[in-house]
């Protein structure tokens, strides 16, 4: 880590300034596996906090597998707070497990591209899905979520830039470093709004 600390703060006095004022950034973990794929899908265009209520409530409810999570019934998922539509993405994951079109275990020997191109296929995990469970569960070092809110809001508060090609453009200069760079725009964001997560 601290060589990408020290890559980005000589890349960009912003960095350093961040560190200065609010530490180190955690680093981000979760464990591989269909769970934290659910947990990504209930993450989707809302709260941290409120996607991981959620999931708590289904592994109290019953256990978190492809086998369990097809057969549970729709409303089921309705009491549990799951959306319609997410319920649908969460049963296409657990089928396409079930039939051999993913090997989520194998996912750990494939190249960040070759994740993407075999999840995009999946409907429901699109590229922000992909690009946090590389983040977070293959600790894939080079990317930057620009479907991420909270990093594409800092972008614009610390950098002026409001384009998200030229935010693409400008997070080249960060390679091969852009997940820390991510990591280091997170913990800004939250800090600054005195909001506490456990990823």
């Amino acid at each position: 880590m601290q060589e990408a600390i020290d890559f980005l703060t000589n890349k960009n006095a912003i960095f350093r300034e961040i560190i200065e004022k609010y530490g180190l950034p955690p680093i981000p973990k979760r464990p591989q596996g269909f769970e934290t794929l659910v947990l990504l899908i209930l993450e989707q265009q809302v709260s941290i906090d409120s996607a991981k209520a959620t999931f708590l409530k289904i592994k109290s409810y019953t256990t978190c597998n492809p086998e369990t999570m097809i057969v549970l019934l729709e409303e089921e998922y309705r009491n549990l707070g799951v959306s319609r539509q997410k319920t649908k993405y969460i049963k296409i994951l657990a089928e396409a497990i079930l039939n051999k079109e993913l090997d989520v275990e194998s996912l750990a020997s494939k190249s960040a591209k070759e994740v993407r191109e075999e999840l995009i296929k999946l409907k429901g995990i699109g590229n922000w899905t992909i690009d946090i469970y590389l983040m977070f569960c293959l600790q894939e070092p080079d990317l930057i979520p620009l479907g991420d809110i909270a990093v594409v809001n800092t972008i614009k508060e610390l950098l002026n830039i409001h384009d998200k090609q030229e935010m693409e453009t400008h997070a080249a200069q960060w390679s091969p470093y852009r997940s820390y760079a991510t990591y280091l725009l997170w913990h800004y964001y939250l800090n600054k709004r005195n909001r506490k997560i456990t990823y």
